[in-house]
């Protein structure tokens, strides 16, 4: 896994209380082409209740089949119908008679009413019987209104995050113009997966196929961001719409999901940092990712940490924000800016709606510095913006607040993601990782036992970090997602990391403007002993080159 941090500012006012953000990118690593896949687990609950008649339920019941022509014999796959009770269509496993599943799929009809937490209460119990310490993933589709059983949105928001500790990633289907998309988005908040929305067959039909490719091109699983409190950390959160948890310890915890190979999701945090009483490079946290190789199952944890400067404060007076990190979080209060429309319209409130989408879309299109690429998308979301706020005042209402819940939730969750190569072999596409050296991975000791959230991390220390801290990897005391056990990934290890001012950069406007070891792009390697981390290096007061940190 690969890390790196860009910084609005990296350098602080001397005894001031201050913020910077922090701009994270983070790659997956890349699957090799001719590697065996590892078996996957893909459990279906379907919605086959009255509404679901006609098209719908075809379309659907079409999608599944081939998704089952696309699984090879040895993944596991099951399917949970629901009405106004659960019933266990295929039971998951291995497809070893493709033509059994294929007739008892064709042989769905719909029934009555939607007992939705049933359907995904026995879906999870059958993904993770057949799952395992590999986990699986839970695909829930539903047209409507849940109106039996559980309809508590918090409520099955917590059920899919439990599941999600034991190894179930859940990602959510909305289908036609009927569901609740807020329901349906707090489970899969609470999966750690996307709420995705089809209108019509054809739709979803091709989002079923696409969450199929991601499934089969995973090369990592069950990963988590954590960032630790420190006395040199007065808050952190996250800008936007990620979703995000505080541990008891005081850390933040964001539930990243799956990637596929090469996949790269990119993050925003705001850091209050409080007065520094000393001049000089300063460590203000450690950014933890732990994930879990399919392959072999074994939990690795990238760590970087971040670093500012902290100078007189006439001299941070002077400083500028980096417009790449000003541009996220422009791109993603606009992210924001779609939930609340989609909140008002489901109110009834087409005005308001269309004001929160007109006034997210002018603050993207006054003049930005931002680089080319960052710029364009910044043109591309305002046009969405206006074509919404179009869409709010004279389209259908719930259209309108569906499109827009889906864009913010897939914008917010898989920022960065490209579409995976086709083929059960075939690596991601994902985005090319900065020229920085690769982290090598470092796996943790086998453990019986489901880890649970909120991996320890070690804290770092009051002793400012050399320019091009080397990243840390190792198994953490706990992790978050399922039982992770297995020796060390073959092939995990890569080129030893360069440290100093000679790792490049990405991104950057300008080099730092004073004198100490200051970083907005913060970088660097790891080493491959198991359950091992190396001792921080000594501070130095060279300048670096480049303003970026990278794992």
């Amino acid at each position: 896994m690969h890390l790196s941090a860009l910084l609005d500012f990296d350098v602080v006012p001397f005894d001031t209380d201050d913020a910077v953000s922090v701009l994270i990118d983070i790659t997956a690593p890349e699957r090799e082409a001719d590697t065996e896949r590892p078996p996957a687990t893909l459990q279906i609950v379907l919605d086959r209740s009255g509404s679901m008649g006609g098209g719908r339920l075809a379309g659907a019941v079409t999608a599944l089949v081939g998704l089952v022509d696309r699984l090879a014999p040895t993944d596991n796959f099951g399917l949970v119908s629901f009405d106004t009770q659960a019933v266990v269509e295929v039971p998951t496993g291995p497809l070893t008679d493709k033509e059994a599943v294929r007739r008892r799929i064709r042989g769905l009809a719909p029934g009555g009413g939607t007992d939705l937490s049933s359907g995904l209460l026995r879906g999870i119990q059958e993904a993770r019987r057949a799952g395992g310490d590999r986990g699986a993933t839970l695909l829930l589709i539903s047209d409507g209104h849940a109106n039996h059983g559980v309809t508590d949105h918090d409520l099955l928001r917590q059920v899919t995050a439990d599941a999600y500790g034991h190894g179930v990633a859940t990602t959510t289907l909305g289908y036609g113009l009927g569901y609740d998309e807020a329901l349906l988005g707090a489970v899969a908040d609470g999966g750690a997966g996307s709420a995705l929305f089809a209108e019509d067959p054809d739709t979803a039909g091709g989002l079923i196929a696409q969450e199929a490719e991601y499934l089969l091109a995973k090369s990592a699983q069950a990963a988590s961001l954590r960032v630790p409190p420190g006395p040199h950390v007065k808050a952190v959160s996250v800008v936007g719409e990620m979703p995000s948890t505080r541990l008891p310890d005081g850390a933040l915890m964001v539930e990243l999901g799956d990637f596929f190979s090469g996949e790269t999701r990119r993050l925003l945090l705001r850091v209050e940092v409080p007065g520094l009483a000393s001049l000089g490079t300063v460590t203000v946290t450690t950014l933890d990712v732990t994930y879990v190789d399919p392959a072999t199952m074994t939990t690795y944890t990238a760590s970087l940490p971040i670093t500012v400067n902290v100078v007189p404060g006439d001299e941070a007076r002077d400083r500028s924000p980096r417009p790449e990190v000003r541009t996220e979080e422009a791109l993603q209060r606009a992210q924001t800016a779609k939930r609340e429309a989609s909140e008002a319209l489901r109110r009834g409130d087409r005005k308001s709606a269309a004001e929160i989408l007109d006034r997210a879309r002018d603050r993207l299109s006054r003049p930005s510095s931002a680089p080319g690429a960052a710029s364009a998308e910044l043109s591309a979301q305002a046009e969405e913006l206006g074509r919404m706020s179009a869409m709010a005042r004279t389209d259908d209402a719930s259209r309108t607040s569906k499109s827009l819940y889906s864009s913010q939730s897939g914008y917010s969750r898989k920022r960065g993601r490209h579409q995976p190569q086709s083929g059960p072999e075939a690596p991601g596409t994902g985005a090319e990782s900065p020229e920085a050296p690769e982290a090598r991975s470092e796996p943790t000791k086998a453990r019986p036992k489901a880890q649970e959230p909120g991996p320890k991390a070690q804290e770092p220390g009051p002793e400012a970090q050399e320019p091009g801290p080397e990243a840390r990897e190792a198994g953490p005391e706990a992790g978050s997602g399922p039982p992770k056990t297995g020796p060390q990934t073959p092939g995990a290890e890569s080129e030893s990391p360069k440290a100093g001012p000679e790792a490049p950069g990405a991104g950057s406007e300008a080099p730092p403007r004073t004198g100490g070891g200051i970083r907005g792009q913060q970088t660097g390697g790891d080493l491959s002993r198991p359950d091992l981390r190396p001792p921080l290096s000594h501070p130095r007061r060279t300048p670096p080159e480049e303003p970026r940190q990278e794992s």
